[in-house]
């Protein structure tokens, strides 16, 4: 993965970090959200997010080599295991609060919106 889109995926995760640190501090003392949902949330999709891309990079690196390509498959393997970890606590309910959850949760999608638009302003386009 070059360096750009790394760079992209690092503002992505800033943007995304920034985001639920604002919504803890303003909506959390308020008692608006729960906390701990709210960061399970944004944790669960910062995770998945960054094993993702990752993984798939390293599998479809141009001339990888095995052991590339095995820690990809391995990161792919282990955002399947957080996602079924997810599904099960749902099953299982935890106790989440499902909005504080789906805050957290959406956070990471403004987040790859803003440096859309961003990179989109950027370039002229």
């Amino acid at each position: 993965m070059g360096t750009a889109a790394n760079r992209a995926i690092l503002r992505i995760e800033l943007w995304h970090a920034g985001m639920l640190a604002l919504l803890l501090g303003t909506l959390a003392p308020a008692r608006l959200v729960e906390p701990k949902a709210l960061l399970a949330g944004g944790l669960f999709m910062g995770a998945n997010f960054l094993l993702l891309c990752y993984g798939v990079a390293w599998i479809l690196t141009p001339l990888a080599g095995k052991g590339r390509v095995k820690a990809g498959v391995g990161l792919l393997v282990l955002k399947i295991v957080l996602f079924l970890g997810l599904l099960s606590a749902v099953f299982f309910e935890f106790g989440l609060d499902a909005i504080s959850f789906a805050f957290g949760f959406s956070t990471l999608l403004i987040a790859i919106l803003i440096e859309a638009l961003r990179r989109g302003i950027s370039l002229g386009t």
